[in-house]
């Protein structure tokens, strides 16, 4: 098949003309053959079968059927047919192209006639469509029936992944007012690294090291930032630091973690079924991680009551635990933890959860994706406690913005802020050694970006 052989400008030529071309004959092709599809053959069995196998065995009973109707159509016309019906009954539809391209890191439909793509941070509106809301309504249950979803106007919400690992959100009328709305989070198909990540900008040379000394010398560490931030990215290539003869266990909403090693044992939330029976909460995963011998426990997003859970395991010498949370500066991040706590009801003072909070997180990294649609490590924060019994977070390493260049290019640089962290004699025991010249500033930094929170 020669769409399944483009390169990504090939792919973009693709579902921008392509895809969308205005024949009513082919059109009417799809349907036929879609529909013989649908009644003859039993697709749930070819969805099973990897992708190349998959598309041949589309192929060949496309050919058996137009042999026995006599179809005879252009080598360019039966191109685009076929891919189509592939699309159609075993892909994603007009998505599949978009999917196939590894340049694109968001798919977002608003309706069927507007479709949104995130490339290196910014959006997008391709030209392709779908046909109706029957189109739209057909591609989400094929990702989420496999899954054991369902989404109709009593669950009209649902969360699913794509065989990749992808992540899939959908929401359809009544609570949507534009019709269905499908959003599609990507992942690379080789995650990042920490080399991968410098390189890109996200952080500087100093900064990784600093970072890799944390995890392996069993830091707790809290990534912080918005949605889209890089908080999972960064999280994954993290936790590639651990040393192998550690056993990982990782807590997921969804899936994404994708963790190349031996040793890992991954588990995933289950929200109710139809019956509203059968959830498996984060926090139920968190209390029972702590039965199954854990070196080290990821939990991909603490989001409410497993908050407190978390700051237990990691209170009580399961050292080096990661995990990531929505907020937008490291003392939001602890006030968010600090709420996320009272919300599992535990009834506990103030100046208690503040204890548990000091004694189980030790650095905050807070990350962000800017206008010019980069993504930065903004602050690597220590949490410690002062004379006051106050949390103060000091931040180390800071992301000093200078400007935006004529190209809407956000200037800045990555720099030491000049406070001495005081794991300092812990990273030296394990054989780290780090000059406190390492943690001189780079030029000026200004009272702006030499902060210490009190909280």
């Amino acid at each position: 098949m020669a769409l399944f052989q483009k390169n990504n400008k090939e792919k973009k030529d693709y579902y921008e003309t392509e895809y969308n071309v205005n024949n009513t004959y082919i059109d009417d092709l799809v349907e036929h053959y879609k529909s013989r599809l649908l009644t003859e053959v039993n697709l749930e069995q070819i969805t099973t079968l990897e992708e190349r196998e998959k598309k041949l065995k589309i192929e060949r009973f496309i050919n058996q059927f137009m042999t026995e109707e006599k179809v005879v159509i252009p080598r360019h016309d039966k191109e685009a047919l076929l891919s189509k019906l592939i699309d159609e009954s075993v892909g994603f539809g007009p998505l599949e192209p978009l999917l196939q391209d590894d340049s694109i890191t968001e798919i977002l439909v608003n309706g069927p006639k507007e479709i949104y793509i995130e490339k290196s941070g910014k959006l997008e509106q391709v030209d392709i469509s779908f046909k109706d809301e029957a189109h739209v309504r057909h591609i989400v249950d094929r990702v989420v029936a496999p899954l054991g979803r369902r989404i109709d106007e009593s669950s009209p919400m649902v969360d699913a992944r794509l065989p990749d690992g992808s992540r899939v959100n959908a929401v359809i009328s009544p609570i949507s007012l534009t019709g269905t709305i499908l959003s599609i989070r990507k992942f690379r198909k080789t995650p990042f690294e920490m080399k991968d990540l410098r390189r890109y900008g996200t952080f500087a040379n100093d900064m990784e090291k600093f970072l890799q000394a944390l995890v392996k010398t069993k830091q707790n560490i809290l990534i912080s930032g918005g949605t889209g931030s890089g908080k999972t990215t960064l999280l994954n290539a993290l936790a590639k630091e651990i040393p192998y003869s550690e056993r990982l266990i990782t807590i997921e909403d969804s899936a994404e973690l994708r963790l190349d090693r031996k040793n890992v044992v991954g588990m995933e939330a289950r929200p109710p079924n139809v019956e509203g029976q059968g959830e498996i909460s984060i926090r139920q995963l968190v209390k029972n991680a702590l039965r199954m011998r854990p070196d080290r426990i990821i939990v991909g997003e603490v989001r409410g009551s497993e908050a407190f859970d978390m700051l237990q395991a990691m209170n009580t010498g399961h050292e080096g635990s990661l995990t990531t949370v929505h907020a937008n500066t490291p003392a939001d991040a602890i006030n968010r933890v600090e709420g996320m706590v009272v919300m599992a009801g535990m009834d506990l003072p103030t100046n208690i959860i503040r204890e548990y909070i000091v004694g189980a997180i030790d650095y905050i990294v807070q990350v962000q994706r800017l206008t010019d649609g980069t993504r930065k490590l903004l602050n690597i924060a220590e949490v410690t406690v002062n004379e006051q019994n106050k949390i103060e977070v000091k931040d180390i390493f800071c992301f000093k913005r200078t400007g935006v260049d004529e190209k809407g290019v956000i200037r800045g640089s990555f720099t030491p802020t000049g406070i001495i962290p005081k794991c300092l004699d812990h990273l030296e025991i394990f054989g780290f050694h780090f000059d406190r010249s390492f943690f001189e500033p780079k030029g000026e930094i200004s009272d702006e970006f030499n902060r210490v929170y009190t909280l």
